[in-house]
């Protein structure tokens, strides 16, 4: 398994790719747009490491409303 670190990084590699390829950013705004998605998925990752995980509830089924 790959560090941490290096998970961090391909994962925000592939975000950024991902925001060219739908053109929401463009080639020459990579450096900016890298290290911002970089900190933010770091932060993330972080974040969730020093918490530890709390068990999910079971999400209860609404019941759907008849139209009168």
């Amino acid at each position: 398994m790959a560090s941490m670190e290096e998970q961090v990084l391909r994962a925000s590699k592939e975000i950024v790719v991902k925001f060219i390829e739908v053109g929401r950013v463009s080639p020459t705004g990579f450096p900016e747009l890298f290290n911002s998605v970089y900190r933010t998925v770091d932060q993330a990752v972080r974040r969730e490491a020093a918490t530890p995980a709390e068990p999910e509830e079971p999400r209860k089924a609404k019941k759907k409303r008849k139209s009168r």
